[in-house]
């Protein structure tokens, strides 16, 4: 189990990093005025979302099933960890219709608008989850 546990937190860290560096990408590709660039960034943007992000995250929330039904975790903290866990995934899903709208030049926000989608959803949830799984607060 502590194989399933090591690759949780591996996949787990991969699926933040692209959290965290989707958004910004979609800042310099909002302020990309020349098509060389705004090509560039479609490109950049969907290798992350479908060939890193998207995997980790699956991964992810397969090795956390496997960890917790193999576990039998209960309690509370696990039931806020894993609301947490689904804004997450809401998040992603949320990325990837921006990550199309840039695909398809119908961006309708601008750089100042993913600066804040950078940091404000992912961190709190980031730090959520992390004090729930060791402090077990509940």
């Amino acid at each position: 189990m502590l194989w399933i546990k090591s690759l949780h937190i591996v996949f787990v860290i991969t699926w933040f990093a692209g959290l965290f560096y989707l958004p910004r990408l979609f800042v310099y590709h909002a302020m990309a005025e020349d098509t060389i660039s705004i090509e560039r960034f479609k490109l950049m943007e969907r290798k992350l979302y479908f060939g890193i992000m998207t995997p980790s995250a699956v991964l992810t929330l397969i090795l956390g099933t496997w960890l917790w039904l193999g576990y039998g975790v209960t309690g509370g903290w696990m039931h806020a960890k894993l609301a947490l866990v689904t804004v997450l995934v809401g998040h992603h899903l949320y990325l990837g219709r921006l990550m199309n709208d840039f695909r398809r030049d119908r961006n309708r926000h601008g750089h100042v608008f993913y600066r804040w989608l950078n940091e404000i959803p992912a961190l709190p949830a980031l730090l959520g989850i992390v004090a729930l799984v060791v402090v077990k607060p509940f």
